[in-house]
């Protein structure tokens, strides 16, 4: 078995070693051939301009006028989706939550932003402003086809931090946001006179290029992330000099990260949360021994430090045609300017010189690039410069085995040549704790099978499941050789339907995770992916919980009776070729037919005769609306033995009627015996009806 887990700890830069596809609408292409740049313009207040043509446009490669052959203006936000732009908060306690929004297709991304906390070059108290203002974004700003991460640079990077679009994952990792006390800012902005350093400039260099180091990262992941790619940086800190030099270490990655940038088609924001600042003397500073001219420079002083904090802040905008934003207590406004730039720019491509990429030196020479706007009263802002080195030969090629596996399970998308779907269901079993039934369906047709005597068929899979917690570092890992022998009528039937593949993942500790799939066929060498977002509960808290449902078709459309409690995993580990589309791996269900679901209830609490009360409705949602609840129905649990896990399920009939699309089912389970605050609890699953 392949040890993919130590692979994924170690090889923290892969992302920069491999190669990927990217949309050629939305590409900065670097290469022989042509060289892409994007641009937004603006008036003198500050509005987009979005009627310009070519001509309206002069493009400069190192001062040299080029030839625009390649225009267009890419709208990431079209007037009737501008039109509908809703801030609604997303529920956060207070009753069940409305069921996940739908996982993101590669061609539902419009939108891809990674926030990214520094909370290496952060304050305390900064910190708490950007955790509010991160809150409010996922909150209010949020819309349809956007994908978001959460990034600490000071936590440690994993395989790529998990892009979502659900709202649970990013509450779980905004929870984690915290002031650093080892990062190079101390509590307060400026550390109190008397005090000595916070860090000394050595150190504070490291870890300057350790936040660049951790940006250039999430950066490389984008470039196979299609739509429009935003970087938002909140820090307070990023000095490009030490004393009157610039600090080469910085100046390297700041260099090597606006490259990437400008490859990945990714603008770089920047926020200074410290908002609007006092130079004056406070109550932590000590002036003793100080003289009164030495106590008098003291504003000036901390006014250059802020001004010489903020250089890297700076460049790193105006170098990929970002902005760069201050001097505001309005965090959360920021952002929204931020999120409005990023609805539209101009897309301009020229052939470049053939002297471009010809490296004379051994080292790529740097290319500045000018775009200006003949109209006049415009301002243009575009990416300004990029190494003469073509795309090909900065991003290889992924070759070994380990190396595709990782590139596969820390894509973003499901990915490879394999059709692969994900379904994680969380359980929980008395003698082994919490797990996910990893259920893959896999279209046996990408498949390699090796034809054997008596009409048997064999493929040999390799299979590993992660599970990354909400700082991307990989928690837990599965990793199996499985080998699939089918006989000639099953190998026909599953080259046409399909087959499903259930593996059990231990889960060792409580908390919110992606759990991502990846496999290789050993025949073809080809691979595929896929990702879920899977919340494991505290079941040893003692409060009211629910393991994921269970959902199939169910021709009888009658109620289903619960199965019998067993200590055995719901869904069984192997392979099986049994009408994968009706199965809970699947769920796309056919009109007219029925829905059966089963979960777990845990930690009821119980009353007299050791009897539970306990209620069960259910709520139905299609495209986001809520189309049908039914009545709180009570549970009769008397014949299972253990109330603190209970099984139980239902069914409902999935009318003629009903439109073909997505749907929700969602679970939710009331224990009147318990406190108010833990009496209610939900689940959710998405099906599909044809």
């Amino acid at each position: 078995m392949i040890r993919i887990l130590a692979l994924i700890l170690s090889l923290s830069l892969l992302f920069a070693q491999t190669e990927s596809q990217t949309p050629p609408e939305t590409v900065i292409r670097i290469n022989v051939n042509l060289v892409q740049v994007d641009a937004n313009v603006t008036d003198s207040h500050g509005k987009s301009v979005i009627d310009l043509k070519a001509g309206d446009f002069q493009i400069l490669q190192d001062g040299k006028p080029q030839v625009i052959t390649n225009f267009s203006y890419i709208n990431i936000q079209p007037e009737a989706i501008a039109a509908a732009r809703r801030r609604v908060p997303a529920a956060r306690g207070g009753g069940p939550a409305p069921p996940p929004a739908a996982t993101l297709k590669m061609d539902q991304v419009r939108r891809t932003i990674a926030l990214v906390v520094d909370d290496l070059g952060l304050s305390f108290s900064s910190t708490v402003y950007v955790r509010n203002a991160l809150k409010k974004f996922v909150d209010q700003e949020m819309q349809p086809g956007d994908l978001v991460a959460i990034v600490r640079t000071g936590a440690g990077i994993g395989a790529l931090q998990s892009f979502t679009a659900d709202k649970r994952q990013l509450y779980a990792a905004i929870d984690r946001v915290k002031y650093n006390a080892f990062g190079r800012v101390g509590v307060s902005s400026f550390q109190p006179l008397g005090s000595g350093p916070h860090v000394d400039p050595e150190e504070a260099s490291i870890m300057s290029a350790g936040t660049l180091g951790a940006i250039r990262y999430v950066v490389a992941g984008l470039r196979e992330v299609p739509g429009r790619k935003s970087v938002v940086l909140f820090s307070e800190n990023l000095q490009l000099f030490i004393g009157r030099d610039t600090d080469p270490r910085v100046m390297d990655e700041v260099q090597r990260l606006t490259d990437a940038a400008n490859r990945a088609s990714v603008v770089i924001y920047s926020i200074d949360p410290r908002g609007l600042q006092t130079y004056s003397l406070t109550a932590a500073d000590d002036t003793s021994g100080m003289s009164a001219r030495q106590i008098s420079r003291v504003p000036m002083q901390r006014a250059t430090q802020v001004f010489r904090s903020q250089d890297g802040l700076v460049q790193l905008a105006e170098q990929t045609g970002g902005l760069f934003l201050h001097d505001t207590n309005d965090i959360s406004g920021a952002l929204h300017k931020v999120m409005v730039d990023s609805e539209g720019y101009y897309l301009i491509g020229y052939h470049p010189g053939a002297a471009t990429f010809d490296v004379k030196t051994g080292q790529p020479k740097y290319h500045r690039i000018q775009v200006k706007v003949k109209r006049p009263g415009l301002h243009v802002r575009s990416r300004n410069g990029f190494l003469g080195t073509s795309d090909r030969e900065v991003m290889p090629v992924a070759r070994t085995p380990q190396q595709q596996i990782l590139h596969a399970l820390t894509s973003p998308f499901n990915s490879g040549t394999i059709p692969v779907r994900l379904t994680g269901l969380f359980s929980y079993a008395g003698k082994t704790g919490p797990y996910v039934n990893s259920m893959l369906y896999i279209d046996a047709k990408a498949l390699k099978f090796e034809d054997e005597p008596d009409d048997w068929h064999k493929a040999v899979l390799e299979i590993v499941a992660v599970t990354f917690g909400d700082n991307g570092q990989a928690v837990d890992e599965t990793g199996k050789t499985y080998t699939l022998r089918l006989p000639g009528n099953v190998y026909k039937q599953a080259l046409s339907t399909g087959f499903v593949y259930t593996m059990h993942h231990a889960v060792q500790k409580p908390g919110a995770y992606q759990l991502r799939v990846a496999l290789r066929d050993n025949m073809s060498q080809q691979l595929g992916s896929a990702s879920q977002f899977v919340e494991v509960p505290d079941v040893h808290n003692g409060h009211l919980t629910l393991s994921s449902l269970v959902v199939s078709e169910d021709d009888n459309a009658v109620p289903a009776k619960p199965p019998a409690q067993s200590e055995t995993p719901v869904v069984a580990e192997g392979h099986s070729t049994d009408n994968p589309d009706g199965s809970p791996a699947v769920r796309i269900f056919r009109r007219g037919t029925g829905l059966m679901y089963v979960c777990q209830v845990l930690n009821a609490q119980t009353g007299q005769g050791n009897q539970t009360e306990l209620e069960l409705h259910t709520r139905l949602f299609h495209d986001g609306k809520q189309i049908y609840e039914g009545k709180p129905m009570p549970l009769d649990t008397k014949s299972q033995p253990d109330p603190k896990s209970l099984i139980t399920g239902g069914a409902m009939k999935l009318g003629a009627g009903m439109a073909p699309g997505d749907y929700v089912l969602q679970v939710i389970v009331t224990d009147k015996l318990a406190k108010e605050k833990y009496a209610t609890t939900a689940q959710s699953m998405d099906f599909e009806i044809k």
